[in-house]
C-alpha cells in the first residue's frame, strides 16, 4: 500500500497488492468447503493436474485437482456426473480469477453413482467388451488357480477351503485392496499380472482367473465397476470367474468376465469338480469299459471259431499256386536261354550293318553313282543341244527370213529359260549329293578307329594280322605290330614290366610310349581291308 495522494484521503494500492490481499480475504472466508454441482468443461493437460467446471442452473465455478490429488480420487471425473466436491476457495492472481482447489470428489448419492455406472455401461457394451462371442470356455479341470482379491479377508480362506475339499491343487493369490481409491488400478493389474506370466515360468501361469470380494454397498464395490478392471478382464487370455458381492450385487466386471458366480464361495465349486465323484466315475467308466471289452473278446473270438471251420485247409490252400510255381520254375531256364540267344543275334546283325567296310561300300556307291548321274546330265544337254540345232537347220532352208528370225527367238529364250533351270535342278541335285557324301565321310570317320588312334590310343596286332583283346594271348617271345597315329612299330614281349625296345617302320628306335587313360571306345575308321582291321566292339 503507498501513500494517499496530498488530494485524497483513500489508500493507493498496486495491482499485486490487491490481487493477493483479495486473495487472503477469499481464504479466510471459505477455508475449507464442500460443493455440490455438476461438472461441466474437463480439461487434462500433460502436466497431470485437471482443470474442471462445477456447475448448477445458475452459475458456474472453475477448479483445479492437482496431480498429487488426482491418484486419490475415488472416481475419476466425468462431464455430466453429479459430485460433492471438497477442497478450498481462492484466486489465481495471473487472471484476476477465482477457482476452487479440490482435494477429495465424490458422487452425489447413489442416484449419480447409478447415473453414471449406466452412462459407463451403455459406453463399453458399445464397444462389444460384453458381447456374448467373447466369452471363453472354463477349463474343466485346472492345475493352476489364480485368485485376485484381499490376502487377509474372509473370502479367500472360504476359496481355499472350498477348493480344499472338492479337488486340492494350486492356488496363487494376486493380492489387491477390495475397496477405496486405488482398488480398481490394483484388481487390473492382477488380471494383467497373471496374463503376463510366461509358459513354464518358475511361478506356474494359471489355468483360471477368480476376482473376488465379500458383499458391500454401491460404493464399497464401486472399484470393480472401473473402465481398467472391466478392459481387462475382456482383454485377459485366461479364463475369468466374476465373484464380486453376493448373489444380488452386480458390477461391471460381471458383464465382462467369462462367467459370474454369485458368490465367492460357488466360484471355487464352479471352478474345481469334486474328486470323490470323478474318481466314483472313472471306476464306473473303468467297470463298464472292462465289461464291454470281454464282451467284445468273446464275440470276436467266436466269429473266428466259426470263419476257421469254414476255411479250407492250409495244404488245399498252396497246392495249385506251389503247381504253378513249379511249371514257371521250369520253363524260366528255357525262356531264358531263348532270350538271350535272340538277343544275341539281334546285337550281331546290329553289329554287322554298323561296320566300317560296310559305311565305306555305301559312300563309295553313292560317289559313284552321282559322278555317273553327272556324266549322264552332261551327255543329255550335249544332245539335246545338238538335236534341236539339226532341226533348226533342217527347217531353216524352208522358212521365211522374218518367221524364221521370230521362232528363233523364241528358241533361244525357251533354250535358255530351260538351259537355267536345268542348271539350277543340276547344281542343286550335286549339291544334295555332295552334302549326304560329305554325311556318310563324317559318319565314317567317327567310327574308324584311326580317330581313336589320335588321341594317343594304339591298336596291338599279333603277327598274324589279328588284333589283340587279352595280354595272355601274348606270351613271352611274341612279335607284336603296335600302330600309332603316326605310323607303326614293332615290338616283343618280354617277361617284366618294361616293354621291349621297338623301331619305327624305317628302322629308328623310340622310347615306349605312355599308358594312355581309357577312354570311350570308338569304332576305327580305315582304308585298310577288311582281314587287316580289328574290331572294337
Amino acid at each position: 500500500m503507498t501513500e494517499a495522494s496530498p488530494n485524497s484521503n483513500i489508500a493507493e494500492f498496486t495491482v499485486s497488492d490487491i490481487s493477493f490481499s483479495i486473495k487472503r480475504t477469499l481464504e479466510d472466508a471459505f477455508g475449507y468447503v464442500r460443493v455440490r454441482g455438476e461438472l461441466g468443461r474437463i480439461s487434462r493437460p500433460g502436466s497431470g493436474h485437471i482443470y474442471l467446471d462445477l456447475k448448477d442452473d445458475r452459475s458456474v465455478l472453475s477448479a483445479v485437482i492437482w496431480k498429487g490429488a488426482v491418484s486419490k480420487l475415488k472416481i475419476q471425473p466425468e462431464q455430466g456426473l453429479e459430485v460433492i466436491a471438497t477442497g478450498k476457495v481462492t484466486t489465481f492472481p495471473g487472471q484476476s480469477k477465482y477457482q476452487m482447489v479440490i482435494d477429495a470428489l465424490e458422487p452425489a448419492g447413489a442416484g449419480a453413482l447409478m447415473a453414471l455406472l449406466e452412462e459407463r455401461k451403455r459406453k463399453l457394451a458399445a464397444e462389444g467388451l460384453f458381447a456374448p462371442e467373447r466369452k471363453r470356455p472354463l477349463p474343466t479341470l485346472p492345475r493352476v488357480i489364480g485368485v485376485v482379491t484381499s490376502p487377509t479377508g474372509a473370502v479367500i480362506r472360504d476359496i481355499l477351503h472350498r477348493i480344499s475339499d472338492r479337488f486340492p491343487l494350486h492356488v496363487l493369490v494376486w493380492p489387491v485392496r477390495v475397496q477405496g481409491e486405488t482398488c480398481g488400478a490394483e484388481v487390473a493389474n492382477g488380471i494383467r499380472g497373471f496374463n503376463a506370466l510366461p509358459e513354464g515360468g518358475a511361478i506356474p501361469r494359471p489355468d483360471l482367473i477368480i476376482v473376488a470380494r465379500g458383499g458391500g454397498s454401491l460404493e464399497d464395490l464401486w472399484g470393480f465397476n472401473d473402465e481398467a478392471v472391466v478392459r481387462a478382464a475382456a482383454e485377459s487370455a485366461i479364463p475369468l470367474i466374476s465373484a464380486v458381492g453376493h448373489e444380488t450385487d452386480w458390477t461391471l466386471i460381471d458383464l465382462a468376465a467369462d462367467l459370474r458366480a454369485p458368490t465367492p464361495t460357488g466360484a471355487a465349486e464352479i471352478a474345481v469338480p469334486v474328486k470323490a465323484e470323478l474318481m466314483a466315475s472313472l471306476n464306473d467308466l473303468n467297470r463298464r469299459l472292462s465289461a464291454g471289452l470281454l464282451r467284445l473278446v468273446a464275440s470276436r473270438r467266436t466269429e473266428l471259431r466259426a470263419a476257421a471251420a469254414a476255411l479250407p485247409a492250409p495244404r488245399d490252400l498252396l497246392a495249385l499256386p506251389r503247381q504253378r510255381f513249379d511249371f514257371a520254375a521250369g520253363n524260366l531256364e528255357r525262356g531264358l536261354s531263348v532270350n538271350t540267344r535272340a538277343h544275341r543275334t539281334r546285337l550281331m546283325r546290329a553289329e554287322a550293318l554298323l561296320t566300317p567296310l560296310t559305311l565305306a561300300r555305301r559312300t563309295t556307291q553313292a560317289r559313284d553313282r552321282l559322278t555317273g548321274l553327272e556324266e549322264r546330265l552332261a551327255r543329255a544337254l550335249t544332245v539335246a543341244i545338238a538335236s534341236q540345232a539339226q532341226r533348226l537347220n533342217a527347217v531353216s532352208g524352208r522358212l521365211t527370213p522374218a518367221p524364221l528370225i521370230r521362232q528363233i527367238r523364241l528358241g533361244q529364250e525357251r533354250l535358255g529359260t530351260l538351259s537355267t533351270r536345268l542348271g539350277r535342278t543340276g547344281q542343286q541335285l550335286t549339291q544334295e549329293r555332295r552334302a549326304r557324301l560329305d554325311s556318310l565321310s563324317k559318319l565314317l570317320k567317327s567310327l574308324s578307329y584311326k580317330d581313336v588312334l589320335s588321341r594317343g590310343y594304339a591298336l596291338v596286332r599279333a603277327a598274324d594280322g589279328q588284333p589283340l583283346r587279352n595280354p595272355a594271348d601274348a606270351p613271352a617271345g611274341t612279335l607284336l605290330s603296335i600302330e600309332l597315329a603316326g605310323g607303326q612299330i614293332s615290338a616283343e614281349v618280354v617277361e617284366g614290366d618294361a616293354p621291349a625296345s621297338s623301331s619305327t617302320a624305317s628302322g629308328s628306335t623310340v622310347p615306349p610310349a605312355k599308358k594312355p587313360r581309357p577312354a570311350k571306345a570308338a569304332a576305327p575308321k580305315t582304308d585298310a581291308p577288311a582281314s587287316s582291321q580289328g574290331s572294337l566292339f
